[in-house]
């Protein structure tokens, strides 16, 4: 089987956004990662673009308009995404909220790292 190389990031951090893509390059050059600025617009273009599934969604917490932890939510409610892996991507590394996500149907979780090497070490896992 084919890896999906295609991916979704909601992160209101444009400096992160372009440190994940770039990690995401360096491990792959044949990875596509779409960004979106917050949570609403991450499910306004899966809505909008039914016919895109991607092979996994990052998502950042502490996000403008609508919390990461509703954005997983929502992205739950939606059936053709019941299989795509949601990672949360952030700087939290409160236990509450690595419990409180993996309830609300989180796939895994990242804390953000400060390093690229030990942000393109952690993205290998998904992408090998």
């Amino acid at each position: 089987m084919i890896p999906n190389l295609n991916c979704l990031l909601i992160d209101d951090d444009k400096d992160d956004q372009e440190i994940f893509k770039l990690a995401l390059q360096d491990i792959n050059e044949h990875i596509v990662c779409l960004t979106v600025d917050n949570g609403m617009e991450g499910l306004q273009l899966l809505r909008r673009n039914e016919s895109f599934v991607p092979g996994h969604i990052f998502l950042d917490l502490n996000m403008p308009r609508m919390s990461g932890k509703d954005c997983l939510a929502a992205l739950r409610s939606i059936p053709r995404l019941a299989e795509v892996p949601v990672v949360i991507y952030s700087t939290s590394s409160d236990p509450r909220d690595i419990r409180e996500t993996k309830e609300l149907g989180a796939t895994d979780y990242i804390v953000k790292q400060y390093s690229l090497a030990s942000l393109k070490e952690i993205l290998r896992r998904y992408f090998n």
